[in-house]
């Protein structure tokens, strides 16, 4: 079996590293980008520091800053209008998820044309995006990195899974400065989306050995640091290792794909309009349960990459233990403990199933369910 691995051409790690990116912007050569970013990070000076940046280095900017927390259909519109009026000739994403899965999605379509429904599925688009730069401010998504970009559909109330190798961004920019006092319950949630990453991308049947190393050590980086950083929003230590380590989740999904609690999760959030990570932090033991069917030494070796003993647990013992780890960590960083407390409601569980089924997260995961196991699934999860 033959397989590929993508990555941004250039990774920024570490404080100060924002500088470094402005420089790398000038190096190329661009004139003037699109800052793609929400309207909280506009208020509180972070796009005027980018901003400020680049025009001691002759780049102009544009500024759409009205992405979502789930970005939709109509933010791409948006951007992309405010894009085209400013002739930019490529777009700077500033923020988390949101923010930069808004921005592949104009970027896709900028240099595609059509729409951004055409583009739903696997490597759809015919060739690259415009050039994007992607900066972090959370440590959770890895959408600075990653050739992942989700859009909801206001008129379907479905989230648009968009896995393309045209998505994947020139620069990835993580610099934790950046990431300093978010809320704890941010913090919480996209840490818990990087640890649903690394399990998935684990668990996976697309798998190799190298998302394998990046995904274990992901996991234990997480493991140790995540509960601190909640707890201690200044801690320049923590925010750092946990830019670590969904970066490395984001190398493992990125090229071993994901499963049905990232599948599940695109339901509850494009039909509720819920936290993306949460989500999948409810999610995540409810679907491992069902995967220690087929992948028991896997979820083995997650409990051990959680600082459980395994020494002496049977394949299936070191299962349940990972899963007994997932629910203590989700419950010490304040993750609601069903999803029925985040708005889901019994009667719509048909309808979140069939459209996960769909969902092309879950083609790798480990075992394919039926539409009753998924149901199964969620019911256990509300």
């Amino acid at each position: 079996m033959t397989t590929a691995f993508y990555i941004p051409t250039v990774n920024l790690m570490g404080a100060g590293c924002l500088k470094d990116a402005a420089d790398n912007i000038q190096a190329k050569g661009f004139k003037k980008g699109l800052i793609v970013t929400d309207k909280i990070l506009n208020q509180i000076g972070v796009v005027e520091k980018v901003q400020s940046l680049l025009n001691e280095r002759d780049v102009a900017t544009a500024v759409f800053d009205g992405t979502q927390p789930n970005p939709t259909v109509s933010n791409v519109n948006d951007g992309l209008s405010i894009l085209k009026d400013n002739d930019c000739d490529f777009v700077i994403s500033l923020g988390g998820g949101s923010p930069h899965d808004c921005a592949k999605g104009i970027a896709l379509v900028a240099a595609n044309g059509g729409k951004i429904g055409d583009y739903e599925g696997v490597d759809q688009s015919a060739k690259p995006m415009l050039p994007l730069v992607a900066i972090n401010t959370t440590a959770g998504t890895a959408s600075e990195m990653t050739r992942f970009c989700i859009i909801t559909d206001e008129e379907r109330h479905i989230k648009m899974a968009i896995v393309d190798k045209h998505t994947t961004p020139l620069i990835s920019v993580n610099d934790p400065e950046l990431m300093l006092a978010k809320p704890a319950s941010l913090t919480a949630a996209t840490g818990m989306d990087a640890l649903t990453h690394a399990i998935e991308a684990y668990v996976s049947i697309a798998a190799t050995p190298i998302t394998d190393a990046v995904a274990i050590k992901a996991i234990e980086l997480i493991q140790t640091h995540l509960r601190e950083a909640v707890n201690n929003g200044e801690n320049i230590e923590a925010r750092e290792q946990m830019a670590y380590a969904q970066f490395m989740a984001g190398m493992a999904f990125n090229n071993a794909s994901l499963g049905y609690v990232h599948a599940m999760a695109h339901q509850l959030g494009g039909f509720y309009d819920l936290p993306h990570g949460v989500c999948n932090a409810i999610l995540l033991p409810h679907v491992q349960r069902f995967n220690a069917k087929a992948v028991p030494g896997r979820l083995r070796d997650v409990a051990k990459a959680m600082g459980v003993d395994v020494s002496n647990l049977s394949e299936q013992q070191g299962a349940d233990a990972a899963i007994d780890a997932i629910v203590s960590l989700a419950s010490d960083v304040g993750i609601p403990s069903g999803i029925e407390q985040l708005g889901a409601k019994a009667d719509d569980i048909p309808t979140l199933t069939e459209n996960a089924l769909k969902d092309a997260c879950g083609f790798t995961n480990p075992i394919q369910a039926t539409s009753e196991e998924i149901a199964e699934i969620f019911r256990a999860a509300m």
